[in-house]
């Protein structure tokens, strides 16, 4: 007479289906979460790691004494939006740079960044590498 059963069930667990979903999930998670933007101004602009090339682009620097300069030529502050539509001309893909000397008065910054937004230009605020 045999007491013990037929069907053994093994104790051991299989996990490799398991790690399968955990890469899916990692991968998942990777893709999705570089695709977020976050519409925020950074306050802490004078340094940063990154760097950004963009080859159609139109520089305006700002000087600690508030001269502007679009491309390495002098433009007056009241010139300044003639200027830059100039220099971007019809192609509105450009990208304007702008580049202020950190000691230059928040004004300035704004001035031109108002005169980017109001043509409805793209723009990047440079700073310094660490």
């Amino acid at each position: 007479m045999n007491l013990r059963g037929r069907n053994k069930v093994d104790p051991s667990f299989n996990m490799s289906s398991m790690t399968d979903i955990v890469f899916l999930l990692l991968i998942f998670f990777m893709l999705t979460s570089t695709l977020v933007t976050v519409s925020a101004i950074d306050v802490l602009l004078p340094k940063a790691g990154g760097k950004t090339e963009n080859n159609t682009s139109v520089a305006v620097s700002i000087t600690n004494t508030s001269q502007f300069y679009i491309d390495k030529t002098k433009v007056s502050s009241s010139n300044l939006e003639n200027e830059l539509l100039k220099k971007v001309g019809s192609d509105k893909k450009k990208t304007v740079i702008i580049r202020g000397d950190k000691n230059v008065p928040y004004k300035n910054v704004m001035q031109v960044i108002d005169i980017a937004n109001k043509n409805k230009l793209k723009m990047i605020l440079a700073v310094k590498g660490k």
